[in-house]
């Protein structure tokens, strides 16, 4: 029975694309976290590096110094702030790819800091990032149909 529900769970992760799951820094890691990496810019109070076990610390993934203290995880300004991270993140397409690269071999973790765990840099970053993939995978689905419409004969 177990056996059944485990294969139940691992096509539906399949069928829906890449899993990436948000973890906070003071949380345990554990294996079924796939790649580990820390999408802050400051490193996390008290926690020793070898503590986290993580793939990368991604710094620049995070937000700007100045976009991060004007947010200052104010749930008013948090429709604002995802606009303008996001905007961050379009003007430097390189710094998520290695994300991007881990989502499609297997399961991520976001690894961050903050408190509040609905208003932070690792949710926005998510949506951001399933939204890339999400728009990578229609593209490649498209592709092939269009080369196919070409290749006919007349």
């Amino acid at each position: 029975m177990q056996a059944r529900q485990r294969k139940k769970s691992a096509a539906r992760v399949t069928r829906t694309g890449p899993t990436i799951v948000l973890k906070r820094a003071y949380e345990a890691p554990r294996r079924a976290d796939g790649a580990r990496f820390l999408v802050e810019r400051l490193w996390p109070r008290g926690l020793k590096k070898s503590a986290l076990k993580l793939e990368g610390w991604l710094k620049e993934v995070a937000p700007s110094a100045a976009l991060r203290q004007w947010f200052s995880h104010d749930p008013r300004k948090w429709r604002r702030f995802r606009q303008r991270y996001q905007a961050e993140l379009r003007e430097h397409p390189d710094a998520i790819e290695p994300l991007l690269r881990a989502a499609r071999r297997g399961p991520v973790t976001l690894v961050f800091s903050s408190k509040d765990t609905r208003h932070n840099n690792a949710v926005a970053l998510r949506a951001y990032l399933e939204a890339r993939l999400r728009s990578k995978r229609r593209k490649r689905q498209a592709r092939p149909a269009a080369r196919g419409a070409r290749s006919r004969p007349r």
